[in-house]
């Protein structure tokens, strides 16, 4: 069933001990829920369960640390969760990388860890989680983080973070239709400057994908940007991601600077659209009967 109360919910989330994945997290212990941190940084993971301390919340949260590209790690924390907690409620895949750097420079590397976190990660989400959604019959919802930049043209040292976001989108877009025959829900977070650690994008890069990196520069000065005040409050992107939840919203957008941008780019799709009238092809004729 559909979720409408957060109330005995158990919600596992990826990056979930930092940035918006905390701030997510902490809005849905605050409305009942159970809380799951999985991240890949220990010291994250810490931090944030110190947050939880006191106040009677430290019960609802517990964590473990997780690299969402690792398929066996992921699998193991699906079977934990069915055995702590009977399946889960509620999948944030929040865990992403903001690579950047000149595309010029980008390398093998590049390419396999933006798309390995942003796309794969999601993806493992998914394939590990689902069928315990469905097996259990409570419904659920999904909730997996993209950008703004997935929804507009950006500039080419973006074009690898911006297109594995997009490919999120794209994904959840066409899996939404046959999971709500299952009661579970699908939403879209497209955030964007939120109060994050997504610049630690080096910090975060294993070593085999780090050695061969042509973005090692670009990398390394992002790491020392400074998150402006004006940024965005990650519990404010919790109570926007709570709410999408509850209506089972499909795009969940916090900013609106982009809206010209997104505009221009799906008139430059339909003006290059022909207007002759083909019968669209029956998709639905590729499932089984």
């Amino acid at each position: 069933m559909p979720i409408t109360s957060f109330e005995g919910k158990t919600a596992f989330i990826t990056g979930g001990a930092s940035g918006i994945g905390l701030g997510i997290a902490k809005v849905l212990v605050a409305r009942g829920a159970k809380v799951v941190l999985a991240d890949l940084r220990q010291d994250h993971i810490d931090k944030a369960l110190g947050e939880f301390a006191g106040g009677g919340q430290s019960n609802a949260v517990s964590a473990l640390q997780l690299d969402v590209t690792n398929r066996e790690a992921y699998r193991e924390a699906a079977r934990k969760m069915e055995q702590d907690f009977g399946g889960i409620d509620i999948l944030v895949n929040n865990a992403g990388v903001g690579l950047e750097g000149p595309l010029l420079e980008a390398t093998y590397a590049d390419y396999d860890f933006g798309f390995g976190v942003n796309v794969g990660g999601v993806i493992n989400g998914f394939t590990e989680f689902l069928p315990q959604m469905v097996a259990h019959k409570r419904g659920g919802h999904i909730v997996s983080t993209a950008s703004l930049a997935a929804e507009v043209v950006m500039p080419a040292q973006m074009a690898i973070y911006a297109s594995s976001k997009a490919a999120v989108c794209h994904f959840c877009e066409a899996v939404k239709p046959e999971l709500a025959e299952h009661g579970i829900g699908v939403s879209i977070l497209l955030p964007g400057p939120v109060k994050s650690n997504i610049h630690e994008t080096q910090s975060n890069r294993p070593k085999h994908l780090l050695e061969g990196s042509g973005f090692k520069a670009s990398e390394e000065k992002l790491s020392r940007r400074i998150v402006g005040d004006n940024w965005m409050e990650p519990e404010h992107v919790g109570n926007l991601v709570a709410d999408g939840i509850l209506n089972d919203t499909t795009y969940v957008i916090t900013h609106g600077f982009y809206k010209d941008g997104m505009r221009a780019r799906a008139e430059a799709v339909l003006a290059a659209t022909p207007d002759q009238k083909e019968e669209a092809p029956d998709f639905g004729q590729f499932r089984e009967e």
